[in-house]
């Protein structure tokens, strides 16, 4: 009892000395008839911010319950032994330096009891804090130094435009040390703020066309009245939101616009132009037609983004209909806030004309197509439809009529159709030609670029021109043993010509004699049936069918098919065992023909074209021999002929004239002197002397050629050096004259040109390389 009574006293006395903090453990754990435990005893530390006293400060106290006098008392943590210091005898902190709350508000530290001679713990280590306490001593400063905001333009008084937050960095947990309160210092006629930072506006009616942008500032205080001078104002940009709340109005009184009259639907005539002091996007002008006939004629689309009014026709122009329009239009906008406008209920007017151009235009037909028909097969003298057109224009220009890409038709000067040749319907059942229509000018010719199509539709009607024939090639067989009345095959027809459910086609045999019948289905079809029954495959294994099918149009067609049905051996259950294959029907078309003939054509063309190559051959080579004839005469020394053999192929009158003419060469005049040619000795000829007047021109122009060396020889190698083996006269030239005895030097030849070089290469030696040929 009195141990507890002890410790009760213990607490009182301490107490007091700690007003700042409270006991983190208990100072002593006393128990009845039990010894008492060691431990620390302190509190919580507490200091205030910028404490004005003197430096150091003492702070607090931190004590153990060891009774030991070498007991020493140590600081560790944060600031130990710079801000904060102990004693280490009696366990006083003090601090050495104002403190911060606002850069740092709890210091954390570690006390430590030790021995001072052997450095040993007394007492484990135990944390304790130095807590800072808030001073007043901040103002509030701002986030950021603008703020932007925007509002609607006539909005009401009162509005909420934007909010603003300055901080306060004092504890928020002390009543009235984050307290903030705003002003507005600049701009307060138009704005203004509550405590919480939110601005609204301060008067009504702020019109964005007149001023669209405000600019106000703040000031933030504390409860104490602190103001940052830096940091406690911030300006606020505030823009007015654009409403629609103008009209537009038509920048000029009137308009007038020309147009073409052949301008195309839809297209742009002009534009009419407004202004509207609102932002585009509230520019939703609407532009109408106020006063003035045919409004239906133009529309005025409006253009988002010029806000223009386009005019666009909605029908056809006609200069000769009416030249020109007037109308009073108006500008509006339909979707504007009339609460807010300034200008309500006024309207924007303007007159508006417009004059058509008068354009050349081309045939107008009257109406947009046309359709016709007439009977097939049928030679019209008159015309199957006329077509008419007219120029829309005061000229009043005749019309020319033509019909396009078409071999069915022809056209009249006054538009009327005709079919130069019967039309089959089964060919084409309907026609589609294009007429064309132009307007014809002076001297009867045709003005250009100024034709109209219209469409032209013709039906070919039918008539009852096509017989009935086979659906498709039936291949029928029937067992020799089959019965009377056997089925063999169900047959139909078709018609080419036009199918209703009126025709009717009836069935008939050529001959009832067969064996075999019809039975009428009634339904445009028969069954061929055994007439008595029993074939005889032996005899005829084919039986060939003709029959009649007719139809019930006027006039009645008909025409005859043969069905060819095979006998086959069957087996007891019918099927057929043993038939004769089916003869193939072979056709040929009407284009197969056509194309068989021409090739034949092309064939007797080539065989032509040959023979007449041929002949053409013959006689040029009738030719080429008459021209070798010529060139065998004795004309040109360097040219051969063909010897004594051929003394038919000479024209003595060759001869003749060239001897009445006289060589003279034309390129080189000499004076009279011996040849050097004469002057060889030639070996003595023998033979017979030539008599008549044959022999009497060869003398002559022998000695021509031995005397003049100029003219141009008429004697060749082939001629004179080989005449032949049947010649009686021998050789009359002078070049087989030498012999191998003969001392004459005949190098001379190399000097007189390239009429000797023959001569020189026979009679002379090697021949000069340098000579020219």
């Amino acid at each position: 009892m009195a141990s507890r009574c002890f410790c009760s006293l213990f607490f009182i006395v301490l107490a007091p000395g700690f007003l700042y903090g409270d006991f983190s453990k208990p100072a002593i754990h006393a128990t009845n008839h039990k010894r008492l435990k060691r431990e620390w005893v302190w509190n919580n530390l507490h200091i205030r911010e910028n404490l004005n006293v003197t430096l150091p400060h003492h702070v607090g106290k931190i004590k153990s319950t060891i009774q030991n006098p070498n007991a020493k008392y140590v600081l560790e943590g944060e600031g130990a032994g710079t801000l904060f210091r102990v004693n280490d005898h009696t366990g006083d902190v003090a601090v050495n330096e104002r403190l911060d709350r606002e850069k740092k508000a709890v210091y954390q530290l570690k006390a430590l009891i030790i021995d001072r001679n052997t450095n040993q713990y007394l007492e484990p280590p135990s944390t304790f804090q130095i807590v800072v306490l808030d001073d007043n001593d901040n103002a509030p400063v701002f986030e950021q130094k603008v703020f932007n905001g925007s509002v609607a333009e006539m909005s009401a008084l009162g509005t909420s435009v934007t909010k603003v937050t300055a901080v306060d960095a004092d504890d928020p947990t002390i009543h009235g040390h984050t307290d903030v309160f705003y002003k507005v210092i600049q701009g307060n006629q138009y704005f203004r703020i509550d405590k919480f930072g939110t601005i609204y506006t301060a008067a009504p009616d702020m019109d964005r066309e007149k001023n669209s942008t405000y600019t106000i500032v703040i000031e933030a205080m504390d409860g104490k009245g602190l103001h940052s001078a830096e940091s406690g104002t911030a300006t606020v940009r505030i823009r007015l939101i654009d409403i629609n709340d103008n009209f537009p109005t038509f920048r000029r009184d009137s308009f007038t616009f020309q147009v073409p009259e052949n301008i195309r639907l839809g297209s742009k005539v002009g534009s009419l132009e407004v202004d509207d002091i609102d932002e585009p996007q509230n520019r939703h002008t609407k532009y109408s037609f106020v006063q003035g006939r045919y409004q239906d004629t133009f529309e005025i689309e409006p253009n988002p983004e010029t806000n223009e009014g386009i005019i666009r026709p909605k029908k056809l122009l006609d200069f000769e209909t009416i030249s020109t329009y007037s109308f009073l239009v108006e500008a509006t906008d339909a979707d504007i806030n009339y609460a807010y406008s300034r200008t309500k209920g006024s309207k924007s007017l303007a007159s508006l004309t417009i004059k058509v151009i008068d354009i050349d235009e081309p045939p107008v037909f009257l109406q947009p197509s046309y359709t016709f028909s007439l009977k097939e097969e049928t030679v019209l003298k008159k015309s199957i439809g006329c077509v008419s057109a007219n120029d829309p224009d005061k000229a009043k220009r005749g019309i020319r009529y033509s019909v396009l890409r078409t071999k069915y038709f022809e056209i009249s000067t006054n538009g009327c159709i005709f079919a130069p040749k019967p039309l089959d319907r089964e060919e084409y059942a309907w026609h589609n030609i294009t007429v064309a229509a132009n307007e014809v000018g002076q001297n009867n010719m045709i003005v250009p670029n100024l034709e109209t199509h219209v469409p032209v539709y013709i039906k070919v009607e039918d008539i009852n021109d096509n017989a009935p024939e086979f659906a498709e090639p039936y291949n029928p067989h029937v067992c020799e043993n089959a019965a009377q009345g056997t089925v063999i095959i169900q047959i139909s027809a078709v018609d080419k010509d036009e199918m209703s459910p009126r025709v009717k086609f009836k069935y008939s045999l050529v001959s009832e004699e067969s064996n075999f019948t019809l039975v009428d289905n009634h339904d445009n079809t028969v069954n061929v049936t055994v007439k008595y029954g029993q074939f005889n495959r032996e005899l005829v294994k084919t039986h060939y069918l003709p029959i009649i099918i007719s139809d019930n149009g006027s006039p009645q067609q008909s025409s005859t098919s043969t069905l060819s049905i095979r006998i086959c051996k069957c087996d007891e259950e019918g099927n057929a065992m043993v038939c004769e294959e089916a003869a193939k029907q072979v056709g040929v078309t009407f284009e197969a023909l056509v194309a068989i003939f021409v090739c034949f054509l092309i064939i007797i063309v080539i065989m032509l074209l040959i023979a007449w190559r041929k002949r053409h051959k013959k006689d040029l080579n009738v030719l080429k021999k008459n021209v070798e004839e010529i060139h065998e005469q004795l004309v040109a020394y360097d040219e051969e002929g063909g010897g004594e053999m051929d003394t038919t192929s000479y024209d003595v009158s060759v001869l003749t004239s060239a001897c009445q003419r006289g060589m003279v060469s034309p390129r080189m005049t000499m004076e009279t002197k011996p040849c050097v040619y004469s002057q060889i000795q030639k070996p003595p000829r023998n033979g017979l002397s030539h008599t008549g007047e044959m022999g009497i021109m060869i003398e002559v122009k022998k000695d021509e050629a031995d005397n003049d060396g100029d003219l141009l020889p008429y004697d060749t190698l082939h001629i004179y050096g080989y005449e032949g083996a049947e010649s009686i006269a021998e050789s009359l030239s002078s070049l087989g004259s030498g012999s191998s005895d003969s001392d004459i030097d005949y190098d001379f030849l190399n000097d007189w040109g390239p009429r000797f070089k023959m001569l020189a290469e026979i009679y002379g030696l090697e021949p000069n390389e340098d000579l020219v040929y």
